[in-house]
Order: C-alpha cells, then sequence, then structure tokens
C-alpha cells in the first residue's frame, strides 16, 4: 500500500502531473517583483454572477513532507506539500488554510513546495521555495515566494534554475530558512547541482554562494534518463546555531546538509563567508535532516542510505557536540537491524535534551517513532512486539473523523488498520507545548495533543490534523442525476461516493481497491449502475457497482491488462467498453465477465458512451473520432483533423443522442473545444475559444433551452473556469484569480440537479466545488464583449467613500498600482464594489486582495470577502498590476455601488 503523489505518468503528455474547504481569511496572491506576463486582452464577462468556493470533503489525501512551526509565536505553523500548495495552521478552528490557490495555469509548477521558512523576529514573514520539477517537466523555473502577512499575499523572486517539490528527496530538509538574529537573511539549498544560494535583502534577490564547495552528488537512480531519478538532489538543509549571533547581527556558525554520502555536512563558523566540512561525520549515509538543540549545544542528524521518500533500507542517527566536536552515534537501534532509514527529527524546546525520530520508510508492518528524554543515549518506540506477532502500542489511534485512513482493511498482525503511518518525513513538536506534535505522512497529517504521556506509560491519542489540508489529485469525475451528488476518481487513494460534500467520506471505493483510479462512468438511464478502472500492482483492475458506488465487485479482465485507461457505460447500463493500457479496446455485455476485442478502433483510444442510445459508443485517438453502432463490437472512423496532440477529453449531452463536446489540444498544433451534432461524423470548433482542456454539463438555468456546459479554458485571453448557458453562444467567468488552484485540465462536471454548481478537479488541491449565487441562472450568458452593467440611467448620486489610486512601479508596457478606499460616512460598509473607466487601453492583470470584472475599459472591482466590512473612518486597500502601451494614467473617477466617490 503505497500513497504518495508519485512523478508524472499519465499526464505528462498534457502539462505534467502533479484537497478544504471554503477559504478563511485573507485570500493569498501572487505579486511577482519582474515584470509579469503580458495579459491578453479579453472581453469576456466576468459576470455579475458570483461564485462561492470550497472543496468537496476529503481530508488529507496525499504526502506531506514538511510542518514548520514558528519559534517566537504560539499556534503559527506552516504545511507544506509535494504537488498542493502550502497552508496555514488555524488554531481557532483546528485545520489548515490554503495559502497557494492563486497559483495560475502557466506557472502551475509553483503548487510544489520543496521548502518553507518561518521568520522568528517577524512572525508576519514567510517563505516558501516553490517549483514541482527540476527537468522538462516543469515548463517554468522555481522561485522563492515571501510574504509579510502570514501568506495572504505574496511577492515572488524567480530563480534562474527549477525547483523539485515532487522530485526524489523532497522529504529533507528544510532547505529554506532564516537567519534567527538576521533575518533580511536567508539561505536556500538548490538541487541539480546548483550549489548554495543566500539573500541579503529578505529574499528579494539572490546569489549564489560560490565559497559553498560542494553542490551534492547523489541522484536516485543514475541510470534514469528523464532527469526525474538521476537528478542530483543537492544541497538539502541549512540549520542556524542562533547562539552564535545577536539580534541585528548575521549568525556565525550555520550547518548544511549535502547529498553525498561521503561528504553530508559543512560549517561555516563566519557568517557564511567560508565553510568546511565537519571532521569526524558519519559516511556512506545522507543526513535527511539537521537539527540544533541551542539549549544542549547538539546537532542531531537523522540519516538514511537513500534520498527518500519512498525507499530506505538503513539509516543511522548521530549527534554532534557542537562545543567539544565529539560525534557519537545515538540510533536507538543497532544499523544492522534496521531495513529502514530515518528522517523526521525534533527537539522539544521546553525540555532539553527530549528529541523524537521517524523511521520513515518503514513500509511493514508500520512506520517506527522513537522518542529520547537523555540527548539520544537511550530510547523508546512507538510500538513494540509484546510476543510477535502481536503489538504493545504506546498510543491510541483514532481515525473516526478521517476513517478512510482504515483504507477497509483488515491486515495479519503484526501489520494494524489504520496505521501509524508510511513516508513519514517530518515529525515536530511544538516548541511552546511539549504535549503537542505533529507529523506528516503519504496521506495525512497525524498529531497527538498529549505527548507527554508517551513518558509516564500511559498511552497517548493520535488523530489525525488534517482538516482543510486537501492534497488530492483528482483524475476524473460524474455527477450521476439520482443518488450520491459526486462520484471521484483519485490518483493515489482511488476514489469515494460523495452523499455530503461537506462531510468526510466514510471509505474509499474497495472491492477492488485501486492505487488510482483512472476513469470512472454511470448509465446515464440508470445511475445505479457504476463503473470504474485503475491502476494496481496485480488483477483486478476494474470494479462494478449496482447501486450508486455503494458497494463494488470485481470483474474480470482481458488478458494483458497493465493499467487502467478509460471506461463507458452503455446508456442504460447493458454492456461497458474499456480501453485499457497494455491491450486494445474491448467491450462486454452484463458485468465483465468475458471481453471481445472491438475492432476499427486503436488501442490507446479514449472511449465514452452516448448518454442516450444504450449501443453507441466513442473513441477518439490522435486526431481521429471513431463512433460503433452495435455497443462497441465495431467502431468507424469519422472526423479527422481534430486535435493530434495533448490530451483530448469528450463527453455527450445527457438526454440527446449523437450531440458531442471534445475540448483539448496542444500549443503546438490544434488547441480548443469543438462540438458535433451528428454523433462524431462533423464537428465545429468555437472560434471564440482559444483552448479548452476539460468540458461537462450541469443543470440549465431557469427558461434556458440547453444544459449548462462547463469547460476549464481559456476564452479572450484569459484563463479559468468557465460556463455558459447557451450552447458556447456566451461564456462566463466563474473562478477569479485567488481561485486557479494551478492546473485544472483533468475533469470538470455540472451538477444535473443544482443549476450552476460545478466540481472542478485539480492535481493537488482536491476537487474544488463552485456554487453560484443565483440559484437560477440568466436565461444565457452575455456574450463576448457585452458590458453585463446596470442601466446608466440617471447620473449617480454622492457615496460616503474616498479612493487614493496611487500607481507605485511602472516598466515598459506595464504598472503596478494600489487603491484604498476609505469610508468617510457614519454607517460601515459591508460588502463594496469599486468602478471606473481607464484612460487609453489599460488592462489589469494580477489583482490582490479582491476580484475584478474588466470589460473593454470599464472596470469593477469588488472586495475579498474578508475585507468587505470598513466601519467608519476605515479603509481596505487591494493592488494589482496592469498592462498599456501608454503612460498609465490614473483615472478620473471612481463609483463605489454606482455613487461618485470622492478622490483622494
Amino acid at each position: 500500500m503505497r500513497l504518495s503523489a508519485r512523478p508524472i505518468a499519465a499526464l505528462v503528455a498534457a502539462l505534467a502531473l502533479t484537497a478544504g474547504l471554503s477559504i478563511t481569511g485573507t485570500p493569498a496572491v501572487a505579486r511577482p517583483d519582474d515584470r509579469p506576463a503580458a495579459a491578453e486582452a479579453s472581453d469576456v464577462s466576468l459576470a455579475a454572477d458570483t461564485y462561492t468556493w470550497k472543496n468537496a470533503r476529503i481530508d488529507g489525501g496525499g504526502f506531506v513532507p514538511g510542518i514548520v512551526f514558528n519559534r517566537s509565536e504560539k499556534n503559527l505553523a506552516y504545511a507544506r506539500t509535494d504537488i498542493g500548495g502550502a497552508y496555514r495552521w488555524d488554531q481557532a478552528g483546528k485545520r489548515w488554510t490554503p495559502l497557494l490557490d492563486w497559483v495560475d495555469w502557466d506557472r502551475w509548477g509553483w503548487s510544489g513546495v520543496v521548502s518553507l521558512a518561518s521568520d522568528t523576529a517577524e512572525p508576519d514573514n514567510v517563505y516558501a521555495a516553490v517549483g514541482t520539477y527540476t527537468n522538462s517537466w516543469d515548463p517554468t523555473n522555481g522561485a522563492v515566494l515571501r510574504s509579510s502577512d502570514r501568506g495572504a499575499s505574496w511577492k515572488a523572486a524567480t530563480l534562474p534554475f527549477k525547483l523539485g517539490g515532487n522530485m526524489p528527496g523532497r522529504g529533507m530538509g528544510e532547505r529554506l530558512a532564516v537567519d534567527p538574529n538576521k533575518n533580511s537573511v536567508l539561505y536556500l539549498g538548490a538541487p541539480s547541482g546548483n550549489g548554495l544560494w543566500r539573500s541579503t535583502d529578505s529574499g528579494v534577490t539572490w546569489s549564489e554562494v560560490t565559497a559553498f564547495p560542494n553542490p551534492g552528488n547523489y541522484a536516485q537512480d543514475p541510470s534514469d534518463t528523464s532527469g526525474y531519478g538521476n537528478d542530483n538532489q543537492g544541497i538539502v538543509w541549512v540549520t542556524f546555531d542562533e547562539r552564535s549571533g545577536s539580534a541585528g547581527s548575521t549568525t556565525q556558525d550555520i550547518y548544511v546538509g549535502v547529498a553525498d554520502k561521503e561528504n553530508t555536512v559543512y560549517r561555516s563558523t563566519d557568517g557564511g563567508s567560508t565553510w568546511s566540512r565537519i571532521a569526524g561525520q558519519p559516511t556512506g549515509y545522507l543526513a535527511h535532516k539537521g537539527v540544533l538543540d541551542s539549549s544542549t549545544g547538539h546537532l542531531y542528524l537523522t540519516l538514511s542510505d537513500t534520498g527518500g521518500p519512498y525507499d530506505g533500507a538503513k539509516g543511522q542517527i548521530w549527534r554532534y557536540d557542537t562545543e567539544s566536536g565529539a560525534w557519537t552515534d545515538v540510533s536507538p537501534v543497532a544499523e544492522a537491524d534496521t531495513y529502514y532509514g530515518f528522517s523526521g527529527i525534533s527537539v522539544d524546546r521546553q525540555k532539553p535534551g527530549t528529541l523524537m525520530a521517524t523511521a520513515y520508510s518503514s513500509w511493514w508492518p508500520d512506520t517506527q517513532i522513537f522518542r529520547s528524554t537523555d540527548s539520544g543515549a537511550t530510547w523508546t518506540q512507538a510500538w513494540d512486539y509484546s510476543s510477535y506477532p502481536n503489538r504493545s502500542n504506546r498510543y491510541t489511534l483514532d481515525v473516526s473523523s478521517v476513517p478512510w485512513l482504515s483504507w477497509g482493511a483488515n491486515p495479519t498482525p503484526p501489520e494494524t488498520a489504520p496505521k501509524l503511518g508510511w513516508m513519514t518525513e517530518s515529525l515536530e513538536i511544538d516548541p511552546f507545548d511539549s504535549d503537542r506534535m505533529m507529523y506528516g505522512t503519504g496521506a495525512t497529517v497525524y498529531g497527538t495533543e498529549d505527548l507527554t504521556s508517551w513518558d509516564s506509560g500511559g498511552p497517548f491519542t493520535i488523530t489525525p490534523m488534517v482538516r482543510g489540508l486537501e492534497e488530492t489529485a483528482v483524475n476524473d469525475l460524474a455527477s450521476p442525476p439520482s443518488g450520491a451528488p459526486l462520484l471521484s476518481a483519485l490518483g493515489d487513494i482511488g476514489g469515494f461516493r460523495h452523499t455530503d460534500l461537506d462531510a468526510v467520506p466514510a471509505m474509499m471505493f474497495t472491492s477492488p481497491n485501486l492505487d488510482s483510479t483512472t476513469s470512472l462512468d454511470f448509465a446515464e438511464a440508470s445511475p445505479g449502475t457504476v463503473v470504474r478502472v485503475g491502476n494496481a500492482d496485480a488483477a483486478p483492475h476494474i470494479g462494478f457497482s449496482t447501486d450508486n458506488g455503494a458497494n463494488w465487485f470485481q470483474g474480470s479482465e482481458p488478458s494483458g491488462v497493465t493499467g487502467g485507461g478509460t471506461v463507458a457505460a452503455a446508456a442504460d447500463g447493458s454492456g461497458f467498453v474499456w480501453s485499457p493500457e497494455g491491450a486494445g479496446v474491448h467491450h462486454t455485455t452484463g458485468y465483465g465477465t468475458s471481453w471481445t476485442a472491438s475492432t476499427g478502433i486503436p488501442a490507446g483510444a479514449t472511449v465514452e458512451s452516448d448518454r442516450k442510445n444504450p449501443k453507441k459508443f466513442y473513441g477518439f485517438s490522435a486526431g481521429t473520432f471513431y463512433v460503433s453502432t452495435d455497443g462497441g463490437a465495431t467502431f468507424t472512423a469519422k472526423a479527422t483533423g481534430l486535435p493530434a496532440e495533448g490530451n483530448v477529453r469528450f463527453k455527450a449531452l445527457p438526454g440527446t443522442e449523437g450531440d458531442i463536446w471534445l475540448a483539448g489540444g496542444a500549443s503546438t498544433g490544434a488547441y480548443g473545444l469543438w462540438r458535433s451534432t451528428d454523433s462524431g461524423a462533423s464537428f465545429t470548433r468555437f472560434s471564440g475559444v482559444e483552448q479548452a482542456d476539460s468540458v461537462g454539463f450541469g443543470k440549465a438555468a431557469s427558461g434556458a433551452s440547453y444544459q449548462t456546459v462547463f469547460v476549464s479554458a481559456k476564452i479572450g485571453g484569459v484563463r479559468g473556469i468557465f460556463r455558459s448557458t447557451d450552447a458556447g453562444a456566451g461564456w462566463t467567468r466563474i473562478n477569479d484569480d485567488a481561485h486557479q488552484w494551478a492546473w485544472t485540465g483533468a475533469a470538470i462536471t455540472g451538477d444535473p440537479r443544482v443549476y450552476g454548481r460545478v466540481y472542478v478537479s485539480t492535481n493537488g488541491r482536491g476537487i474544488q466545488v463552485g456554487e453560484s449565487s443565483d440559484t437560477d441562472g440568466p436565461g444565457t450568458d452575455p456574450d463576448p464583449g457585452t458590458d453585463p452593467g446596470t442601466d446608466p440611467g440617471e447620473p449617480p448620486a454622492d457615496a460616503d467613500c474616498s479612493v487614493t489610486y496611487t500607481v507605485t512601479n511602472r516598466w515598459s508596457g506595464g504598472f503596478q498600482a494600489e487603491v484604498r478606499i476609505t469610508n468617510t460616512g457614519a454607517t460601515a460598509y459591508d460588502g463594496w464594489k469599486l468602478g471606473w473607466t481607464f484612460p487609453g487601453d489599460q488592462r489589469i492583470g494580477q489583482i490582490w486582495n479582491a476580484s475584478h470584472q474588466q470589460t473593454g475599459a470599464k472596470v469593477t472591482v469588488t472586495d475579498a470577502g474578508w475585507n468587505g466590512k470598513v466601519a467608519p473612518g476605515s479603509s481596505a486597500a487591494f493592488g494589482f498590476t496592469g498592462t498599456t502601451t501608454g503612460d498609465g494614467t490614473a483615472p478620473g473617477a471612481f463609483t463605489l455601488g454606482g455613487e461618485n466617490c470622492a478622490v483622494g
């Protein structure tokens, strides 16, 4: 059982691969320092309809390689994920708040977080080193993001190399560190031979520390030619000895971990000017982490024979006395008895000499956690054998809040369900509370609030501390007309039947358990009939349900199947067509007791069913559309000239035979949205849609003659989630710049029972659920180029407001501005909308602390929710970057709610 955000596989052909509730507090948006990419002109309506967003709740679902507590402010903590962004702990709600949902399509790699650093001197400051892959899979370089408001808004310093939040070795660290004595100084350990980097201006600019002698040399698999396994894992952690400096002066003693088995620890004693290998250090291992207990002067190293996070067969723990220079092996078990490496380590800042460590790569029978109260001289462990195979646990594990963590398993002892964890690369004791500890696993964040019971022999309780952190990668979605509102196909944890979007499902799909579900479908006229396929180490790769996904039974499969591929159910549930990996397209009647090869369609084709005619199935491969009218037995090539590159997804309209929408392509060829009304014999492209990647349908708007269409697309130069209520004649963007979730191209579907509701796949931020503020909807969405504003009618009256508009930066073709609205009246605002008309051709690109609509020169900016209430005499502010061919002249007039504001 392996749960993780693994390297790109099926999705690498499109962009690259790889989850939570509504954002509370300040939404996070980027503010890059460098000139942003020019925004393309757009007259697409951003609509009067406002959407709210939340996750379909799962809680966790992916690898959490890093947890960081601030050491000067209680309850301030952050978590990083390998593909799903970063989070801040909300103590009041006992949940995590997402911080990187603003990451956009073009910079999707910035959703992978390789390291986090929280500033001890100024706790409002937080830094994130972002980038998902160091090879060609990620098209953009890495960056160091910096925030002065705890991740509510960000500025970016783009690096001259890539970072790898989802690369081998991603559990080591932290690679990013702030000098605790002089917080304008930061260090970053880089991969790929790029060495050690330093900033002396609080992360604004970075330069290589050329005096550092060793960029690392360890790669997971030197024979790999993809740039993934053979990448040099580089500089893996930085630790300061805070005792060697004073407030305002640079810390002198700095320790750095290097991915080099013979030279894994270096030190500077002169503030980073010179560096040397520490003599006497252990060799033959990589130091995953280095943590210094300033109370005792001990530096602890957790070591493994590999970089992790999956592998590791041997390990040790060593202690370095920074005063005497003595090295001591303080491993909790003899090296010969390890079959795992060590990684997670933390010292109790309230109790000098108390520390904990994890055996991160102990997959079977469970992970192990060790604890010492005497600086590593002796250890106890979370569980022992009473008499093999029976276990005696020091803890109780209560997963009632996230019951699927048991995987529905009933293993043979000594294995247990649920497990204590796996891939436990990060464990942190709260620096203010010796009773609280959190650790990340391949599926969740576990924690306890009675940790010191460990030392008295009594059991301590471990529970999931993961609410709000949603990290699933979504492969497919389906919303049947009856039964559960949503069925999901997920990477690593299979998928769920979501009967309540705001509750954690009791269990993932079982019988069979699939590592990743790649495709699922239901019979349109018989929604109780559901089929799913996916990846597994061995057969079966397919399951069927006759009760809308509540219960499942395993199906047989054709010879040669190696992966899930895609699957389609006949409209009445009488048969299925399956295009698995490793075998050609096959069809069956009944529930797959036997399969027959289909003819006329190539292996690997994507398959779907007509949603009315049970004998009709469709297929697509390499630019050609295929149709079967005999239940999938034979296919005939029909339309050609469709996208031959990239990922292509298509759906047939429920209730209408032969109405098909197709989205996909690549920037090097055809890319967009097409529709067929003759069962695929011909397709017509939507000229206003520049790019599209997924398409789905939902309940029609009141008075509309066609079901609502949803797409993840680029329309009018804007990337986003769009809705049409008039069969594609007009489009409305329904997300905003604070809700972009990086890559959203895998799947999208509306809800056939709730107008406006849409389910959006992400690659690491779970299932996003959008709800329209208009429960019935307009008859049609506005055409591109129309202004959805109000009738000007009579001239507006004066409002109780004053506006200050300041251009804070200019560059060739662009500018940055800040706007402040002051309430000059006697009554508080309860939400606000500020309007103006730009002189010339100015257009807003990115905006933070608000959302906006722009039609031509007319702009409407709406509060971000958290800043909507403005008391008399108080102000609300937002900022944005824009493009222009002119000088960026400020607007001369502003309106609030349609009424004039004074200009300050």
